[in-house]
């Protein structure tokens, strides 16, 4: 090799080698520097602290000259080496396989490496067939396309470590129970599946499954704990772990149910907003665990799942992605009965060849003489016109648990009298006595109600499941379903309930105030939970059903569900924190800043209630703005879908699925915070639920299931005290390997002030490539930069690097200025959006 340098060539005689092809070869061998050069980033070497390292091992492979290990800190000022790795073999495609399989064992976290890049290196077909005479980084940009890399342990660890140290805010001064085991799932399951009411629905079509609804002698009964009973008793926090945990049982154990109602109202928010989840993965998680029976979501008509109207074609949208997931029946219902805003919502369930039930929501006492504003006329001319729109079956929604067992008789036997078509009976047990109209209703000839598992019902929830089913054992109604079955899974549903002792409402038994206040059950617990956050304890809850009784006739006595019961809330917390009286509210010189949701419902934007609005009081609050007194979605053009999902995908980063884009449109801002969430902390929705709200102890271990034969177990160590920036590191031991997470410290006071880190994804947040020092600044606030121009000069180990936009615009704020110390992805400047 000297003689070589020298300017000898092979096979000369000068450099006593015999020319190359007289060379025998006796093997292959290849070697790679693992090394912190990020080629995402130019290869500028990134520093940190080695929070994870394992290097690889087998036959055929050398490591060398590594002094990494986890715990191990990278500096600016060392050599960016990491390893050595030499691989052999006979030949030159086994040494590469080999070269690929031992760079691919390697675990790095804590640094940015250059593995992506070797590894697509090794698999380009040029240098696999042997081109190596190829300028590989100028002539193959493919090799910059990289995969993501999922990185689920160390997110997962960074949010248990942030639950650990700071709590985790849904649970924040709520009561906190005796810790809850996990709940065991039921295991009795085998042999196959029955075929169910999904099988019967494809085979005999929409309108051909409500004829046969209708000529069952037995009465069919529709499960609510996955949806309605969990918003109703635990303010909807039920996670989809605990949720699932029952799902393969309802398959195998109730066959013959008519439904599970699991999905729409108000988990689809609550699961992002609070419980960092995809509801459609719920549902698709559903669809798997239940393929047997038939999957039901409420639909709130021109509402969508959200608290407002839609233009038609984004709610025609989300029922189409909707019926594409897994649901099969649709519960479609109008928050003030009127039957033209339901028709773009019915329409596109139809379309989709799903089951359309159209709800009629019950509300006030039609056998009350001094309440005749909704006589037994008004709900039989709606279902006549719920039938000419094309439902498939009627729903009877008594939401707040009004119906008594009178009024079910009457009403059952009028509407299927009037019309054609099968009737679903739903109602609350608020007042404790739902059960009793619910055995009414059935005795009236009712062809399908809603029970909630024994655990989870009563109080504000259905009736109970397994009381229900057993009166009616033996008669000529007998639901035919396994009485055994219902206990096993109301047994799982009790240890899952334990977990969520910090939701459960102080409500502990019935009350007949529900035929005063007439607030829907789902509502009861989360307006009780606002109240207390609002500093109105529980000793002043009656005061705000008082005012919510008061409101409803003050707007004249309106039908009550969301989103009007959420504009009679809203009015009604304001009275009481600001001691308004009714005659404060409608006298005219008074000033009042009324709820925005007050506003938009005497503006016409949520519909048009039955009677009108109250005249004096609609002009009071509108100040002169005209009310919309046509069909909301009419006065709405239809959104540019592509223009919303450019912005969508702009506030995300990345390209979003067709599904998370009707989550966008339904949720612009909650869909964003998740996806900011699960960018930073992964799938959270793998966690137990304890772990989830709670965090671990020191010792405890769980074992994660994150894909499908591939686990986690987690074992957490130690906590340490905080360090001068107020971040703590949280010990963990991950399958065996010691791993840790540095975590700020809310409660610590740094005693050096750290700069914001930059967000993951935001193409307006420039952050620092690298640690150093900031030594020039090249534009001002307010400046407007172009992509590709230098933004700032950063110094480490005496070498400048500079700074690229990446993307045009105004200058909105600079963070870092000349002379100050920065850390990789600290946040320098941000741009206008």
């Amino acid at each position: 090799q000297i003689r070589i340098t020298q300017g000898a060539r092979i096979g000369s005689a000068e450099s006593g080698v015999p020319p190359q092809e007289e060379i025998a070869v006796n093997g292959n061998a290849i070697q790679c520097r693992v090394t912190t050069e990020d080629p995402e980033n130019n290869f500028i070497p990134d520093y940190g602290r080695l929070t994870a390292y394992r290097g690889a091992t087998g036959f055929g492979i050398r490591l060398d000259g590594g002094t990494a290990y986890s715990g191990a800190v990278i500096t600016p000022f060392y050599d960016s080496l990491l390893e050595k790795v030499t691989a052999w073999a006979p030949t030159a495609d086994e040494a590469i396989k080999r070269m690929d399989r031992a760079l691919r064992e390697f675990r790095i976290r804590g640094v940015r490496t250059n593995l992506v890049f070797l590894e697509t290196l090794l698999g380009h077909a040029k240098f696999r067939g042997g081109d190596y005479t190829t300028r590989f980084i100028d002539e193959t940009p493919e090799l910059f396309h990289f995969a993501k890399r999922r990185d689920r342990a160390t997110r997962l660890l960074r949010f248990i470590g942030d639950v650990i140290v700071n709590g985790n805010p849904e649970v924040a001064g709520r009561p906190v129970g005796e810790p809850a085991s996990i709940p065991v799932r039921p295991d009795s399951l085998s042999g196959e599946l029955q075929t169910g009411s999904r099988q019967r629905l494809a085979e005999l079509g929409a309108k051909g499954f409500a004829d046969w609804m209708r000529d069952q002698e037995r009465v069919l009964i529709t499960d609510t704990s996955f949806r309605d009973a969990h918003q109703s008793l635990l303010a909807t926090r039920m996670r989809s772990h605990d949720l699932l945990g029952a799902a393969p049982a309802y398959a195998h154990l109730l066959p013959d149910l008519l439904s599970v109602e699991c999905w729409g109202g108000a988990t689809f928010d609550v699961a992002m907003r609070f419980l960092k989840e995809d509801p459609w993965r719920r549902l698709a998680q559903f669809r798997e665990a239940m393929p047997n029976l038939l999957l039901q979501m409420l639909l709130r008509g021109a509402n969508g799942v959200g608290y407002t109207n839609y233009p038609d074609n984004v709610v025609r949208y989300f029922v189409s992605q909707a019926a594409e997931g897994g649901v099969d029946l649709f519960r479609v219902f109008d928050s003030l009965n009127w039957v033209e805003n339901m028709r773009v919502a019915m329409d596109a369930v139809i379309e989709s060849g799903k089951l359309c039930e159209a709800a009629i929501c019950y509300t006030g006492d039609f056998t009350d003489p001094a309440r005749s504003k909704y006589d037994l006329n008004y709900y039989l001319a709606m279902a006549r016109d719920l039938e000419a729109a094309g439902a498939h079956i009627i729903a009877l929604k008594d939401m707040a648990g009004l119906c008594k067992p009178a009024a079910a008789t009457t009403l059952i036997k009028a509407l299927k009298q009037e019309t054609g078509l099968p009737v679903h009976f739903h109602t609350h047990d608020t007042s404790g006595i739902a059960a009793a109209s619910v055995i009414a209703a059935v005795d009236a000839g009712v062809d399908a109600v809603d029970l909630a598992m024994d655990a989870l019902s009563g109080l504000t929830s259905q009736p109970n499941f397994g009381s229900v089913n057993d009166a009616l054992r033996n008669g000529p109604r007998d639901s035919g379903l396994d009485q055994g079955a219902v206990r096993e899974l109301s047994h799982y549903w009790e240890q899952a309930r334990r977990g969520y002792y910090a939701f459960e409402s102080d409500i502990r038994s019935g009350t007949s105030d529900v035929y005063i206040h007439e607030m829907p059950g789902g509502q009861y617990t989360n307006l009780r939970e606002q109240a207390r956050a609002l500093g109105i304890g529980d000793e002043r809850w009656p005061e705000v059903a008082a005012a919510f009784a008061e409101v409803n006739q003050m707007f004249g006595d309106i039908v009550k569900v969301t989103p009007t019961s959420k504009v009679v809330g809203d009015m009604a917390i304001l009275m009481v924190t600001s001691g308004l009286s009714p005659e404060n509210v409608r006298d005219p010189e008074r000033e009042i800043a009324f709820p925005e949701s007050v506003v938009s419902f005497f503006a016409g934007e949520l519909g048009q209630p039955y009677g009108g609005f109250p005249e004096a009081l609609q002009k009071k609050v509108l100040k002169g703005r005209e009310p919309l007194t046509v069909r909301p979605g009419a006065t709405l053009d239809d959104a540019d879908l592509d223009a919303l999902r450019t912005e969508a995908e702009h506030k995300v980063g990345r390209q979003i699925r067709d599904t998370e884009f009707a989550s966008y449109l339904m949720y612009p801002q909650v869909f964003a915070d998740y996806a900011a969430h699960r960018r930073r902390y992964g799938d959270v929705g793998v966690l137990p639920s304890r772990t989830f709200f709670y965090g671990m102890v020191p010792g405890e271990e769980i074992t994660l299931d994150i894909a499908r034969g591939r686990q986690f177990i987690i074992r957490f160590l130690a906590l340490g005290e905080p360090d001068d920036k107020g971040r703590r590191t949280v010990f963990f031991e991950l399958n065996g390997q010691p791993r840790n997470v540095q975590v700020d410290d809310h409660d610590a006071g740094a005693t050096r002030e750290a700069l914001p880190k930059a967000e993951e994804g935001n193409p307006a947040h420039v952050a620092a490539p690298m640690p150093g020092m900031v030594v020039k600044v090249f534009f001002a606030e307010g400046e407007t930069v172009a992509r590709g121009d230098v933004l700032f000069a950063i110094e480490a180990m005496k070498m400048e690097t500079a700074v690229h936009a990446e993307q045009g615009g105004a200058v909105k704020r600079i963070v870092t200025q000349a002379g100050v110390t920065v850390e990789a992805k600290d946040l320098m400047m941000e741009l206008a959006d």
